[in-house]
């Protein structure tokens, strides 16, 4: 009975033994093994990896975090112009037809290039008639000056003269309001006084800009005044805004404005006012404002109608666009971006949103970040999407 029982509880603590080394090296190679895994799948899961397609296929923006003025505004809304000496029509003195055009809406032209030619029998005949008078006036000078000299020398009589100087000095001014017309018209005289006769004429850009309209068509004739080209120089386009009355002591010199064109709906200018006007218009009741553009692009033409912002107070916060910003579980995020190799790695960073302007909204972050730090200007909804579908695999 005593062997039994020693046998018995020999067996019971050897058991003991294996079973505890066993679950102990189970537990020591298991754990190591679990935490690294973990470590991993945690470290991949915290952050959405893009690959370079993918980044170019989402259009993704990113920039750094942006300090705007999120205060009061006053709407206005208006259209884009240039001031008048910026802005020219071509026409024609006479009556004439259009040879050749030499220009087409969109071209660049510099003050003084040609623009078209043209041609008329009035046109040569204007250029024979300046050559009859100078010539004609050449004649009447070397009498006027034979008589002049007679007349001094009191040999010839003093009528005989005063009608000799009455015609020469009638002489002169025809030649000299021929010469006027000629050159309006372009016509250099002094290689017409040498007999060269121009069948045609051009027509000059009296200013730099782009050619905004051409009203002509080869072998047109034309009136004189027609307005044939409209030459703009764009580089002096502004904002020409509309503020109602009730806004308007809220408005001065020196404002920013941010504003938008229909042709790039995506892109946010920014202006200076430096011109509010002093008299309403009636109908609506409001007055003009101008505001120089300070980030001027792409094809900004007068007339394109602008809807705009003008910032009344200087209070600036950190804000990030709408779509940069994404909410999960009753918290808001937005996504740091940093280039890793030929990927793009974005992590989220929780924030408190505030104040909402347009299509911006204040954010504060709840962690501290490097100055330099990017952000995902957009998409923040489906970055988070992403991460979430990353973590439900990982749980599987």
């Amino acid at each position: 009975m005593q062997k039994t029982v020693y046998r018995f509880t020999v067996m019971f603590c050897l058991s003991l033994i294996i079973f505890s080394c066993g679950k102990g090296g189970h537990s020591h190679d298991g754990h190591s093994h679990d935490q690294k895994t973990e470590e991993k799948q945690e470290e991949h899961h915290d952050k959405v990896i893009l690959t370079g397609q993918q980044f170019d296929a989402l259009k993704m923006k990113v920039d750094t975090l942006t300090s705007r003025n999120m205060g009061d505004y006053v709407e206005a809304n208006g259209t884009l112009e240039v001031p008048p000496q910026n802005e020219a029509a071509i026409t024609t003195v006479v009556g004439a037809n259009v040879v050749a055009i030499e220009v087409i809406e969109g071209d660049k032209v510099n003050k003084g290039q040609v623009v078209a030619y043209l041609s008329h029998p009035n046109i040569i005949k204007l250029q024979t008639d300046y050559l009859n008078a100078y010539s004609n006036s050449n004649l009447l000078k070397k009498d006027f000056e034979r008589q002049e000299k007679l007349y001094k020398a009191g040999v010839g009589a003093g009528a005989n003269f005063q009608k000799v100087e009455a015609s020469y000095q009638a002489s002169k001014a025809m030649v000299s309001g021929l010469a006027a017309q000629l050159k309006l018209l372009n016509v250099n005289v002094k290689t017409l006084q040498k007999g060269s006769v121009a069948q045609r004429i051009a027509l000059l850009s009296p200013i730099e800009g782009f050619v905004q309209k051409v009203e002509v068509k080869t072998g047109q004739y034309v009136e004189p005044q027609t307005e044939l080209f409209e030459i703009v120089n764009t580089h002096h386009v502004h904002a020409d805004l509309m503020v109602f009355e009730k806004d308007v002591h809220k408005v001065k010199k020196g404002q920013k404005v941010t504003f938008k064109v229909q042709s790039m709906p995506d892109t946010e200018l920014v202006a200076e006012i430096y011109s509010v006007g002093k008299t309403f218009e009636d109908n609506p009741k409001a007055v003009h404002l101008h505001a120089e553009i300070e980030n001027k692009q792409g094809n900004l033409i007068p007339g394109m109608y602008i809807q705009g912002k003008i910032q009344v107070d200087n209070k600036k916060t950190m804000a990030l666009p709408e779509k940069a910003i994404v909410d999960d579980g009753g918290k808001s995020y937005v996504f740091t971006v940093k280039k890793e190799g030929d990927k793009w790695a974005f992590k989220p960073v929780e924030v408190i949103t505030g104040e909402k302007d347009s299509d911006w909204m204040a954010v504060t972050l709840m962690e501290g970040v490097p100055s330099k730090t990017k952000f995902a200007f957009n998409n923040a909804y489906y970055l988070m999407a992403e991460m979430k579908k990353g973590e439900a695999e990982h749980s599987h």
